[in-house]
């Protein structure tokens, strides 16, 4: 069924587990996930980020996104993620899409806060929910160890009051993509913001920690962890190990399919949703 954050990450956030969002750019990775949910009996969050429409637009994956969510067995939010653009965020929106992040966490505050409160009233139009950012998920560099870059626990729940977000993204240490070195995680930092904020908080840049970083950091309030490196180097490694010479996609698409599925299924485990829908 097709569902917003609002109706997932309050259960969440209560009794303490995690609800993935696990980014897809085809039928393949985009089955893996829903199969993954549907076996586990676990809500799931699938979608696509500004980034990735380069190899899938809104609209080719809308057409069986929406009504592969809709038919689910367990609750499925559709999220559009890192929305960098009003007008693409609003195309999600038409497209059926139930739920957007809007990332203007490199804006000024003021201006962040502007911009989202004025997404979230556009939003509220179509039904669909808001997720928000507040410090900056940095990409894996230098800049992931610069503290200026981290959420601050008042300013992050004068944020949500101000801005009425669904979900709040805060950056406590983690980075987009592959991990170089190992991150160090202020754990003390998440545990006063969840604290401090009452809305539902998120985990970006989650590829690549421990079993051990995740449980932490959901036992600390996190509700959403976003996951797309990981699935991704499944589905890429699938294909490697299954290809043989004079093979077609059809050989090896199923496989790629399971390969998906089985890493989303090992993280829904550490997060806590398995049994949850």
């Amino acid at each position: 069924m097709l569902v917003t954050l609002r109706e997932v990450l309050k259960d969440a956030q209560e009794k303490k587990y995690g609800v993935g969002l696990f980014n897809t750019v085809n039928l393949e990775m985009a089955k893996g996930v829903l199969a993954a949910a549907e076996e586990l009996k676990s809500p799931v969050i699938i979608g696509t980020a500004e980034v990735l429409l380069p190899y899938a637009s809104l609209e080719e994956l809308a057409y069986f996104l929406v009504p592969m969510a809709k038919k689910a067995s367990v609750p499925v939010v559709l999220h559009y993620d890192h929305g960098l653009t009003d007008k693409k965020i609003v195309e999600a929106m038409r497209l059926g899409f139930s739920s957007i992040m809007y990332d203007c966490s490199t804006d000024t505050y003021e201006n962040n806060i502007t911009r989202v409160a004025q997404m979230v009233k556009i939003a509220d139009m179509f039904g669909a929910s808001v997720e928000g950012e507040l410090g900056h998920v940095g990409a894996n560099d230098e800049s992931a160890g610069d503290d200026s870059i981290y959420t601050e626990p008042e300013q992050a729940r004068d944020f949500a009051q101000r801005t009425g977000v669904d979900a709040l993204a805060v950056a406590i240490g983690t980075a987009h993509g592959a991990y170089k070195e190992k991150p160090r995680l202020d754990i003390g930092r998440l545990a006063e913001i969840s604290r401090t904020v009452p809305v539902p908080l998120v985990l970006h840049g989650g590829s690549g920690l421990s079993d051990e970083d995740f449980k932490n950091c959901v036992a600390n309030g996190i509700s959403k962890i976003n996951i797309f490196t990981d699935i991704n180097c499944a589905a890429a490694k699938a294909a490697h190990d299954f290809y043989k010479e004079g093979c077609g996609l059809t050989d090896i698409q199923n496989q790629i399919t399971e390969a998906v599925k089985q890493e989303t299924m090992k993280k829904m485990r550490i997060f806590g949703s398995a049994g949850r829908g």
